[in-house]
């Protein structure tokens, strides 16, 4: 395999833009040090690290597989490799494939009831890029495909599957729907030209209030999963911190425009490794 090969593959992959891999890791270790009470196992912790790359990595092969005809009329992903039909559409089933069956080895490692869960995982990922064309809500499947692996930490480690697990994975399904519409916002006009659905489309002008209204719920449930999980200050003061951080987006797409939209996205980073950093405190 040559160079500009390699290169297109982790293009494709989203290997050289690791955000959505980070949106994904910080609420499954969050999740995975809650339901360990502290450091988990290494074995857990690399499984789980690693099934994030995997699997995130998977979920862009298939969402440029469904999109391969629409891409290059939309501004951002006019060089995608399949849009430019650099990767054939072949190539990309395999590699998808291929991450999948990565993916799944890695899953057998756990237990039994994780195995079984992670195929529900599995049907969100691959559901979410078809969904864009028959529903204005994508972002609530990609949340739900996003959350899947707070679940699977908790039975992982064989905790129990309280409240706190359930607060968790909506927590992080509101906050998705808030961050992917900020993304969705990017490419609106585009969208719009080639019918595909998106919530800011549906939102429409109440766009940045019904972001503001689901960060708020965001927040409300973390402070519930906190109370549950007894944590403490460090917790309180990430809380704290992502209200800050979700504040400053307010700010950065007032105006709609594309690239403070991408901008706000992007920042939501800093609100999941805020508050993982904090239950790794808590614990210590």
């Amino acid at each position: 395999m040559n160079k500009l090969a390699i290169e297109q593959y982790i293009k494709l992959t989203r290997l050289d833009r690791p955000i959505g891999t980070y949106l994904l890791l910080w609420p499954t270790l969050t999740a995975l040090w809650i339901a360990s009470g502290g450091f988990p196992e290494v074995k857990q912790l690399i499984i789980f690290t690693l099934g994030v790359v995997f699997m995130r990595s998977a979920g862009c092969v298939i969402n440029d597989y469904a999109d391969r005809h629409l891409d290059g009329h939309v501004k951002r992903t006019t060089t995608r490799p399949l849009a430019q039909g650099i990767v054939s559409e072949k190539e990309a089933l395999l590699l998808f494939a291929a991450l999948v069956a990565i993916s799944f080895i890695l899953v057998l490692l756990t237990n039994k009831l994780t195995v079984y869960m992670s195929f529900i995982g599995l049907a969100l990922a691959a559901l979410y890029p078809f969904m864009k064309r028959h529903t204005y809500l994508p972002q609530v499947v990609l949340g739900a495909a996003f959350a899947w692996a707070i679940p699977m930490a908790f039975t992982a480690v064989e905790a129990p599957m309280l409240d706190t697990v359930w607060l968790l994975f909506t927590a992080k399904v509101l906050w998705t729907v808030a961050y992917d519409t900020q993304y969705a916002m990017v490419d609106r006009d585009d969208d719009l030209k080639i019918g595909v659905r998106s919530t800011a489309i549906l939102f429409g002008d109440s766009d940045k209030l019904m972001i503001g209204l689901l960060q708020a719920l965001a927040i409300l449930t973390w402070v519930a999963a906190g109370l549950k999980a007894e944590l403490g200050l460090f917790w309180w003061l990430a809380l704290i911190l992502a209200s800050g951080l979700m504040a400053y987006q307010q700010w950065l797409i007032r105006d709609r425009d594309r690239d403070a939209c991408f901008q706000a996205f992007l920042n939501n980073h800093w609100v999941g490794m805020g508050l993982f950093i904090a239950v790794v405190l808590h614990y210590l």
